[in-house]
């Protein structure tokens, strides 16, 4: 009996120990700030995982490259007096060689193979940016309904105490019912608003958990705030920076560089000699081992058809790739540019609303309540003083996100490190 009580209490444990250990269901409640939504939607995204595998074949490909020649086996039997009459051979001879190609190969298959392993690099580099850049538009996205939901909350709030402060002046007579009835309909269409804001909450939500990877259904807490982010630096030192990290640049550059290397390469192939070592020996005539040392080159005796051939066609895409460059040169300019004004402006914009716009709106919806309560205004004064404050909390909401998703947009411009933070993640409110 007490076997039976000893097993059971092992397995009770056991069991309490695998629960503990064992990962969270696909719909668990995930808690993540922005730095974290970016880094699981890289690690989701099956792009992702196709440009490291095409970077992993290039890399495969430059070991091809340069790999030392292997040398080669050979084993005959010669003057036979029939195809199968090994017996009646004069000659039982096997020899052993290696093919050396020109030196100097190697190296510029070794630059070739180098270039297209660092292209590859580029390109997995600009797949991670555009994923970042998405994860991060997605994750302001979710903060943006939630924090119109906040503001809809209050609105709600205030509606419901205009309401209440109609009903007592009616009570007190006065004011008319109409006043009363339009209070009603002010409340209800609050609750309205925090219905559809329900809707967009959630689109908001499965949006970032397809960029995430997970079930679209599957809760989620984004635990950053939305904020202000601080103006970008200067225009010039933003281009410089996109010049030196923007992995389509890279990409052009590393193109270019390969394409020259193999330019080189097929001059090489059509002149420069290729060398041969081998060893011999004929069994059946008791001779000792010969040695050979060759040296092969090629005649380009028609060597205008060289030029017009591979010559003109290396050439050609030396020039097509260079001019590709230049032009990524100028687009990577014209998106930074475009990236920095959009930042600069949407920070302006966020830093305007909540100083200057939001504490005015709020001000006066306070005072026209107020004097409402007071008897000196009119129901009007107080909805019209409600909808242009709904107005500024909405119009602060959308420039912080946007605000955030510029700074976002910049850094990819830019070429800056994924993830780095562009933002600060405290939530006071004005």
């Amino acid at each position: 009996m007490r076997n039976v009580l000893w097993a059971g209490a092992l397995a009770s444990v056991a069991g309490a120990a695998s629960a503990q250990s064992r990962p969270p269901a696909p719909g668990d409640t995930l808690r993540l700030g922005r730095a974290a939504a970016i880094a699981t939607a890289i690690g989701a995204n099956l792009q992702v995982e196709v440009a490291k595998q095409q970077a992993a074949q290039a890399r495969a490909q430059l070991v091809q490259a340069v790999a030392l020649p292997e040398p080669s086996l050979g084993a005959s039997f010669d003057g036979q007096s029939s195809p199968i009459n090994t017996g009646s051979a004069t000659g039982r001879t096997v020899n052993v060689g290696v093919a050396i190609p020109f030196p100097d190969k190697f190296r510029l298959k070794g630059a070739i193979g180098n270039s297209n392993v660092r292209a590859f690099d580029a390109q997995t580099r600009m797949v991670q940016q555009q994923i970042a850049s998405q994860a991060a538009r997605s994750y302001d996205s979710v903060l943006v309904t939630r924090m119109h939901r906040r503001d809809l909350l209050e609105a709600r709030e205030l509606a419901a105490d205009f309401l209440a402060k109609s009903k007592a002046r009616f009570d007190a007579g006065t004011t008319a019912r109409l006043d009363v009835i339009k209070a009603t309909v002010l409340l209800a269409q609050a609750d309205n608003d925090l219905i559809a804001n329900s809707r967009d909450v959630t689109n908001a939500e499965s949006a970032l958990n397809r960029v995430l990877g997970r079930p679209l259904g599957a809760p989620i807490i984004a635990i950053d705030s939305l904020e202000a982010p601080p103006p970008p630096g200067p225009l010039e030192e933003a281009e410089q920076m996109a010049l030196r990290r923007r992995p389509e640049i890279t990409t052009a550059e590393e193109q270019l560089r390969g394409a020259g290397a193999t330019s080189r390469l097929a001059r090489e192939t059509a002149f420069a000699p290729d060398f041969s070592i081998s060893a011999n020996r004929d069994y059946a005539a008791d001779a000792g081992t010969l040695y050979s040392l060759g040296l092969s080159m090629p005649l380009s005796i028609f060597w205008w058809q060289h030029r017009r051939g591979e010559f003109a066609e290396t050439h050609h895409r030396e020039l097509e790739l260079d001019a590709v460059l230049r032009d990524t040169r100028a687009a990577v300019g014209q998106d930074v540019r475009a990236a920095w004004t959009t930042a600069d402006v949407s920070v302006r914009q966020a830093i305007f609303i909540r100083d200057q716009l939001l504490p005015s709106a709020r001000e006066a919806f306070r005072v026209a309540t107020l004097s409402y309560g007071l008897g000196r205004l009119s129901a009007l004064d107080v909805l019209d003083a409600r909808s242009t404050l709904l107005d500024a909390q909405r119009q602060y909401a959308d420039a912080l996100a946007a605000a955030s998703s510029a700074r976002a947009d910049l850094d990819r411009a830019t070429g800056a490190p994924i993830g780095a933070p562009t933002a600060t993640t405290s939530g006071a409110r004005p």
